[in-house]
């Protein structure tokens, strides 16, 4: 296997460093691939580490590992260059060994066992469920599912989860929003709120409440608005006018509260389970799942919150000021201290994140990953500092942030605004360029970077769009192996050593890349890199085929080369699968 070369190459290296440097025998042997290819195949700075311990210059001491290095057909050629670097240059017999390889382990090619199986939890999208998940939701679906897929394929156990916002005003105004709607439909008008939910989804959930309940929640527009604050004059947007809409909204959620009494449960648990309905059937559609949906509610029903926020002052990292009870985040490298427990008992949206936190690691988790939009930077301090508080290992601990996607449309940027209800949604977006593209462009940029989404670039069917050069260059090798029309699983014995042209050893070099590009994107969780790899890929590939002919009439060269198309079908596939990403046999 390609990752045996390397393998290989470092027993060696090791055999030759026990001769040179007995005492250093356990030293780490770092083998890198030298950016240009004249300099090798593989390159090591063994001799510089030891530079200083055996006190002779690196390329003396290069010179000796060469003169030990054990005689293998898989070396053609090593050399000492630059300040004491030692290069090596695989035989091409090696370097082909590859396809085999990739022929023999099918879909698990570029499997690692990097992660141990350690236990990891991956947290994402988690949007409160207040309407339509938007393109900018799915650029954290997009990468939390692959960051998922690579993380498994690299060898820890993932579990995917969404974390419920089931217990927040987000929530509380939803249901109003809804109510309101409701009491439009029978003719009582309360002017609706500006800071309210407004898109159309919410009028369709007034619809189904009066379909299905009548009139059985009306009440008097004088009774909703008795003793509410009102609202500001349409237009300003000063500190004071958006605390009065905010005082508004909130009188008449607790107007509602009152009016509706046992019914408004039913009515905020309608509204919660239409818009979760909405995007756990979006995400799927869009190849998104997890294995744990978790309420915010289950962690007050439980009574977590309350232990939790007990158990940080039990620690000492509590103290009451104006009534209300403050977590000491300044300790832990926060900007400000942080209410966990108002003066009126409620406990704070913080208070219910650190219990979550604190749920997360007694579940048993090795390592806890949450993907936050990039605008939760400032979040990181506090949550990190409560999970030290609470004597928990932060280390196991890792936040990942995303940039919103923002979308142009005919050189128009879209706006986003949830509340307002003009967004552009994840659903629409899929509609017009699909899923692959979504999937792939959304995985096209290192998460934390700003990403621009060309809806012109992701519908074109060029070589300029990266999803449909690869798509294509798979299509092109079904179309290939439809033609040769053989027994695939032959291939895998047959003599690679044809396989001798520049092309075809850039390719193999390319495939023999597949674990290490798996295994650092891992560590750094980074699925980009595999989209980046995959176009490379592609791109070898086009090159071959547009310079060579596959089916030749040499039979074991057209096998050979049948074979080499064959292994760079079977990349494709495993690094497209864990982008989320589709392969068309035809296109």
């Amino acid at each position: 296997m390609a990752h045996d070369v390397k393998s290989q190459l470092t027993t060696l290296i090791r055999q030759a460093l026990a001769s040179v440097a007995p005492d250093a025998a356990d030293l780490p042997i770092h083998l890198e691939r030298p950016r240009d290819p004249t300099h090798g195949d593989f390159a090591t700075n063994l001799a510089m580490q030891l530079a200083k311990a055996l006190k002779k210059n690196p390329r003396e001491i290069a010179n000796q590992l060469l003169a030990e290095l054990p005689v293998s057909i898989l070396v053609s050629k090593a050399e000492v260059a630059g300040a004491g670097f030692i290069n090596f240059t695989l035989d091409p017999r090696a370097k082909v060994s590859v396809v085999r390889a990739v022929l023999n382990e099918g879909e698990n090619y570029g499997r690692s066992t990097l992660g141990g199986w350690q236990k990891v939890q991956v947290e994402f999208v988690s949007a409160n469920p207040t309407g339509p998940l938007h393109v900018g939701h799915g650029r954290g679906a997009a990468y939390g599912a692959s960051l998922s897929s690579l993380l498994t394929f690299a060898g820890w156990d993932v579990t995917r989860e969404y974390y419920v916002n089931d217990a927040g005003r987000q929530m509380d105004i939803l249901g109003l929003s809804t109510w309101l709607r409701y009491l439009e439909l029978h003719g009582v008008v309360v002017p609706f709120p500006p800071n309210a939910y407004q898109g159309g989804y919410v009028r369709d959930m007034a619809e189904q409440l009066k379909h299905a309940h009548g009139d059985k929640y009306l009440r008097d527009a004088a009774a909703v608005l008795a003793g509410t604050p009102g609202l500001p004059e349409a237009g300003r947007a000063d500190d004071e006018a958006k605390q009065q809409r905010e005082l508004h909204l909130d009188a008449l959620i607790a107007k509602a509260k009152e009016l509706l009494a046992a019914d408004w449960d039913y009515v905020h648990q309608h509204a919660l389970n239409e818009q979760l309905a909405d995007c756990r059937d979006d995400l799927e559609q869009f190849g998104v799942t997890f294995d744990v949906w978790f309420s915010e509610k289950a962690l007050y029903d439980t009574g977590l919150v309350a232990r939790c926020v007990d158990l940080l002052e039990q620690k000492g990292h509590l103290y009451v000021q104006n009534g209300a009870r403050w977590f000491k985040s300044t300790a832990f490298g926060d900007e400000k201290d942080r209410v966990v427990q108002r003066e009126n008992g409620l406990y704070t949206y913080f208070a219910s994140d650190i219990a979550y936190h604190l749920n997360k690691f007694e579940r048993g988790f090795d390592k806890v990953i949450n993907i936050w939009g990039a605008d939760h930077h400032g979040y990181i301090p506090r949550v990190s500092g409560a999970v030290k508080a609470l004597d928990l290992d932060a280390d196991k601990l890792q936040v990942a942030l995303v940039q919103f996607a923002v979308l142009y449309r005919n050189g128009q940027k879209a706006s986003m605004s949830t509340r307002s209800g003009e967004f552009v949604t994840l659903r629409e977006l899929r509609g017009e360029v699909g899923n692959d593209a979504c999937r792939f462009f959304y995985a096209l940029r290192k998460s934390d970077q700003h990403l621009d989404f060309d809806l012109d670039l992701a519908k074109s069917q060029t070589n300029e769009n990266p999803v449909y050069y690869i798509q294509y260059a798979h299509a092109r090798i079904c179309s290939v192996l439809s033609q040769w029309s053989g027994d695939t699983a032959a291939l895998a014995e047959c003599d690679l050593t044809r396989l001798d042209n520049p092309r075809e050893l850039a390719i193999a070099n390319q495939l023999a890349l597949f674990r290490e590009v798996i295994e650092n994107a891992a560590r750094d969780l980074a699925p980009h890199m595999i989209a980046f790899y995959l176009k490379d890929l592609a791109g070898e590939f086009h090159g071959w085929y547009n310079a060579e002919r596959m089916l030749v009439d040499d039979p074991a060269l057209r096998d050979a080369r049948v074979a080499l198309a064959l292994a760079v079908r079977q990349v494709i596939r495993n690094g497209l699968a864990i982008l989320g990403v589709s392969c068309p046999e035809s296109m």
